[in-house]
């Protein structure tokens, strides 16, 4: 491939990235944290869920703050089972005998 054709395909490239919203910068990082950096930034590049609740976690990791009251009851309240009308009583019974 000549050099102007790379160029071009690198060109190319990073306007389908700028569209998309994603820009390139420079940091400066240990040599042992590259990869879980490199994995951190392509998950928040993905769409979804999962892609927020990791935001959250980073952004709540490195500001110190402590985590706000009522997340167990925020995740209980995601759960795919709310609404599912679930049958969740028990039949009473006494037990059995245990010879001591």
């Amino acid at each position: 491939m000549s050099n102007s054709a790379q160029k071009r395909a690198i060109e190319n490239y990073r306007s389908r990235l700028t569209k998309r919203g994603i820009v390139r910068f420079e940091l400066q990082a240990l040599e042992t944290d590259r990869d879980l950096i490199r994995t951190l930034a392509r998950k928040l590049t993905e769409e979804g869920p999962e892609t927020g609740h990791l935001r959250r976690a980073v952004q709540q990791a490195v500001s110190g703050e402590p985590p706000k009251p009522g997340g167990i009851l925020s995740a209980l309240r995601r759960s795919p089972l709310v609404g599912a009308d679930l049958d969740l009583t028990r039949p009473r019974e006494e037990g059995r005998k245990a010879d001591l």
